[in-house]
């Protein structure tokens, strides 16, 4: 199995230009993952990339038909993919760890907050791509994740940033 190289993106709002810029920046891809809040441009999204795409629904995707939430494999991984809005994540992250033990995923992946985030911690790793949009953390940079699976199914991620000034690599042993 070769290493797969997989695009985690949320919150475009409507705007995909910034998301254009990140596909030819990161080079060829093997699955991307948008965490929600498409407003509306579903099809445009899935027609920038000739990969599988599994997108949810966000508190913004009023008309949608997207699920708001799936769960996926990821190499020897089971992830939970939800925009987080129903989870209250904007004020912790203490129901995705609760629904993630419920449902027996070791990866859940949110949106909503605007702000990047990766936490692993006792088998489950959380994490926010940020916003390619609206991006609210300090530095107001655009961000996303990629995620890469290697031969043993085995999990790293780098959080990106549209501005280039920060890269962030988490190698986890």
């Amino acid at each position: 199995m070769k290493i797969m190289k997989i695009l985690i993106v949320s919150d475009t709002h409507g705007r995909t230009e910034n998301l254009e810029k990140v596909l030819k920046r990161t080079g060829p891809i093997d699955r991307m993952i948008h965490l929600g809040d498409v407003e509306g441009d579903e099809a445009h999204i899935r027609s920038l990339v000739d990969v599988p795409v599994d997108m949810v629904a966000g508190n913004n995707d009023y008309f949608s038909s997207l699920p708001s939430e799936m769960e996926i494999e990821l190499g020897n991984h089971r992830a939970l993919l939800t925009h987080g809005h129903h989870y209250f994540v904007g004020m912790g992250h203490e129901m995705l760890r609760e629904e993630a033990r419920k449902r027996g995923v070791d990866i859940v992946m949110y949106g909503h907050t605007h702000r990047p985030y990766l936490e692993r911690n006792g088998g489950l790793t959380i994490l926010n791509p940020g916003s390619l949009s609206l991006p609210r953390q300090e530095g107001h940079e655009p961000s996303w994740i990629v995620m890469y699976i290697d031969e043993q199914g085995e999990a790293d991620y780098n959080i990106c940033y549209l501005g280039g000034l920060r890269k962030r690599r988490s190698i986890f042993g």
